[in-house]
């Protein structure tokens, strides 16, 4: 009979506990929502949880082994704070810096947390928070609560200045009739005026409108067709179109007028951005992205809005000044414009449940929406009489 020593079953003891604790820890990595890699003493990527794969959108075979300046622009930050902490080996935070991968439209911003691995030969664990998508649904709410705020102003103002305005455009008439010609011009005057602020009016009551949509099947890429060609034939005339679609992607749940409505005024800003440059070019885009939800009004849980549609153009850009504030009533870059054209359209992908973002540098604006798609209600069985009165 072999008796096995304290020592022994102590050793074998802490060797499952071992076990146990890598177990957990790899698990806790892979289940983590946050996008973790470690990056060896050579810069190539050793390990990476499924946050990092949607990340970089690149699946765990080929970003492991991968050097990390190969997913990254020349001269990345993050390249520079990896290579801080293999100097110092002590961890760095950085908030807020702009990354991003090399062919890609834009920067993101991300919170970038990076610190040393002791005992595995100089590795870094980096982690990257994206910020884009906290600020975006910030300045969502932001964008809604200006859109009610417009509401309440244009019934108000249907109803208390249009009356008004109808009064004092008769009287300006009754007037003209007994004028000398010379003052008739400040009676036509009055009627402009008059008419005009009329317009501007009937413009905002449609941010009062508050009816249910009229909601069906709307295949996207024949709206962006649509508005293309009405673009063509008219103030896009001289501009080159690019059309860089998803063919598989899924209907939305969406009133197709009102989206041709919302398309038509961003190509419409986009044209007018571009002015009379030789090289104008317009893109239009499609693209699935799972992964992104938000809480619309009235529902009890998030929505997933995994379509993003998206306007890009290579005018010079939007001031920074007015980026943040962009889809507010009365903000506006033209010395003509009312500033409602851009709340309209966050109103009505508002109103579909989705969002919309701008993000603008010199020769390159991309306005980005975000939309639920179509899900049909499940039928319900039909119970036959005799269930019923059973």
């Amino acid at each position: 009979m072999t008796v096995k020593s304290p020592t022994t079953e102590a050793n074998k003891k802490n060797k499952n506990i071992d076990l146990s604790q890598n177990h957990l820890m790899a698990g806790i990595f892979e289940s983590l929502p946050t996008a973790l890699i470690t990056v060896t003493l050579e810069g190539y990527i050793a390990e990476a949880n499924a946050a990092a794969e949607a990340f970089f959108e690149l699946g765990r075979q080929l970003l492991i082994g991968q050097k990390i300046d190969r997913l990254l622009p020349f001269g990345s930050p993050l390249i520079t704070l990896i290579e801080q902490v293999h100097e110092r080996g002590a961890p760095i935070n950085e908030y807020k810096i702009e990354i991003g991968r090399p062919g890609q439209d834009l920067d993101r911003r991300v919170d970038v947390h990076c610190a040393p691995l002791p005992d595995l030969d100089g590795r870094v664990i980096v982690m990257l928070q994206e910020r884009t998508i906290a600020d975006k649904i910030d300045r969502q709410l932001n964008h809604r609560n200006a859109v009610r705020s417009v509401s309440g102003m244009a019934s108000m103002l249907a109803h208390e200045i249009k009356n008004p305005l109808s009064g004092i455009r008769g009287a300006a008439q009754l007037l003209e009739t007994s004028l000398s010609d010379s003052d008739r011009a400040l009676t036509r005057l009055i009627c402009e005026e008059t008419d005009r602020i009329v317009r501007l009016v009937d413009r905002m009551e449609v941010f009062s409108d508050a009816r249910p949509l009229k909601r069906e099947q709307v295949n996207i890429h024949s709206v962006l067709d649509h508005v293309k060609q009405i673009a063509q034939s008219g103030f896009a005339r001289n501009l080159r179109f690019v059309e860089d679609y998803d063919p598989s992607l899924p209907p939305l749940f969406a009133n197709r007028d009102l989206l041709i409505q919302a398309f038509l005024n961003l190509v419409k800003n986009a044209a007018e951005s571009i002015g009379d440059a030789v090289d104008g070019e317009i893109t239009l885009k499609t693209a699935f992205r799972p992964g992104v939800s938000f809480r619309t009004f009235g529902e009890k849980n998030p929505v997933g809005l995994p379509l993003e549609l998206s306007v890009k153009d290579n005018g010079p850009g939007i001031p920074q000044d007015i980026a943040g504030n962009l889809f507010e009533p009365f903000i506006t870059t033209k010395a003509s414009g009312s500033g409602l054209g851009l709340a309209l359209v966050a109103k009505i992908i508002n109103d579909h449940g989705g969002v919309i973002e701008c993000d603008s540098v010199m020769r390159r604006t991309v306005f980005r929406i975000l939309m639920p798609m179509y899900r049909p209600e499940p039928v319900r069985p039909v119970l036959s009489s005799s269930k019923k009165n059973s």
